[in-house]
């Protein structure tokens, strides 16, 4: 059975159409309550971050008073990255945890990524469970009056998050010397991405840190990594860093101004931790990680396996084989030695760390040379129109003259109303008419 409210990551959505209200996150409050406050009985504790979209004023005390009637205590945190959510949670062995966010989208939509105590996403199975708990009469759940939770504002949840970066490294670790260039995307992490790098030392250049509720996103960012590699350029640094709105992704840039994106990423990490004997297992990649990432770990003798597109599903897939790194092209990156998610200032940090002895990050992040790639993503009302017959004879037909020329995937977005459309080949004419045939369907 498929889920009513839960995408890939989360739910998410327009504000104020659908499920993205202030009703209905009442409602998801006090089903999640409800779910989390019976699996651990003896402490009611739920924790709230956000990023910095306008609609976080409307919709966050909707959902802290589900919360409080279903009984939680409820601590919220303010603006901060997805993973320091996260690592609180667990830090302070809250029931749950629960950002609101819409991570890279616009600022006119927003949503909830849900966390247990564990620090970890929840499962399909409970989030079935809680669904079902939305969707039961309100009253079913409310608590009584002398149980109800109380609420409280954590003025230093920022400070905190730095802490547990640092202190997955060296105490002598600095960053002296070192000029980066940091875009924050007017998101999540627009607080504590600049201070972390400056209280290392680094000489940091910041944008995207003026955050007004409706900029988020918006012309910066990991998705437009126009706007890094222009202040790389602009003021010489040694490395750019890109954040998207919840800070869970980064896109890096070279002091050459070349984009490095998350594939490069990660086959620079697994090549240091195999070399540093730190590599448990392999490295798990999704379906739209770029064949050349897998050529690459072949050679290298690194095990590579797909999963399913989402950090969920990539860790899923991390703690079935018991593998410690993975990650996504656009820079959704799980370093599992020190996160349960992906997080992308702990990411830098590595990054950071591996460029201590004045290696340039030009000579560390270009390993392999990626498989050309081409992704169309198309505006659709129904996204089942990939099921239709039609579309699928398309899809077949390209697939077929794609044959052993490189590969194909056709997929539903799982936070946006699109079709995704991916071609990889060294054959650039042979991907663009492939997927025209698959966009010339749906499109008709």
């Amino acid at each position: 059975m498929s889920k009513k409210y839960f995408g890939t990551d989360g739910i998410r959505g327009k504000v104020n159409q659908g499920n993205i209200n202030g009703e209905m996150f009442f409602r998801f409050g006090l089903a999640a309550g409800t779910y989390f406050k019976n699996i651990k009985k003896n402490k009611q504790i739920a924790i709230i971050a956000k990023d910095t979209r306008l609609s976080g004023y409307t919709l966050e005390p909707a959902l802290v008073s589900g919360l409080a009637s279903a009984g939680m205590h409820v601590y919220t945190l303010g603006p901060l990255p997805t993973n320091g959510l996260a690592m609180l949670t667990k830090r302070m062995k809250a029931n749950m945890g629960i950002m609101i966010t819409a991570s890279h989208n616009p600022y006119f939509d927003n949503g909830l990524k849900l966390f247990g105590p564990d620090g970890l996403k929840l499962s399909d199975k409970i989030e079935k469970k809680i669904e079902r708990l939305i969707d039961s009469k309100i009253t079913k759940n409310l608590s009584k009056p002398n149980i109800l939770g109380r609420v409280k504002r954590l003025e230093d949840a920022n400070d905190r998050y730095i802490e547990i970066l640092k202190s997955n490294f060296p105490k002598n670790f600095s960053l002296k010397g070192i000029k980066i260039a940091i875009d924050c995307a007017n998101g999540a992490g627009y607080k504590s991405g600049p201070k972390l790098l400056k209280s290392l030392g680094a000489k940091v250049y910041d944008v995207g840190t003026s955050p007004n509720g409706l900029n988020i996103n918006k012309n910066c960012g990991s998705t437009f990594p126009k706007k890094i590699k222009s202040i790389v350029k602009k003021h010489r640094v040694n490395i750019g860093i890109s954040l998207d709105g919840d800070a869970d992704r980064i896109i890096l840039c070279d002091e050459k101004g070349n984009i490095i994106d998350g594939d490069q990423i990660i086959a620079t990490l697994a090549d240091r931790w195999k070399r540093k004997k730190i590599l448990r297992g392999g490295v798990v990649g999704t379906l739209m990680s770029n064949y050349g990432l897998q050529n690459y770990f072949k050679e290298k003798q690194i095990n590579f396996i797909r999963a399913n597109v989402g950090d969920r599903y990539v860790k899923e897939k991390m703690q079935k084989n018991n593998f410690n790194l993975g990650g996504e092209q656009s820079g959704h990156i799980i370093l599992g030695k020190f996160a349960t998610t992906g997080d992308g200032l702990l990411v830098a940090l590595e990054v950071l760390f591996s460029m201590r002895k004045g290696k340039k990050a030009s000579e560390l992040l270009n390993v392999f040379k990626p498989m050309p790639q081409i992704l169309e993503n198309i505006v659709v009302r129904d996204k089942n129109i990939i099921n239709k017959l039609n579309c699928k004879k398309a899809i077949k037909k390209a697939n077929k003259l794609m044959g052993l020329n490189g590969r194909l995937l056709v997929r539903r977005s799982g936070t946006e109303p699109k079709i995704r459309i991916m071609g990889e080949s060294y054959n650039k004419n042979l991907i663009l008419k492939c997927i025209k045939i698959i966009k010339r369907s749906i499109k008709y």
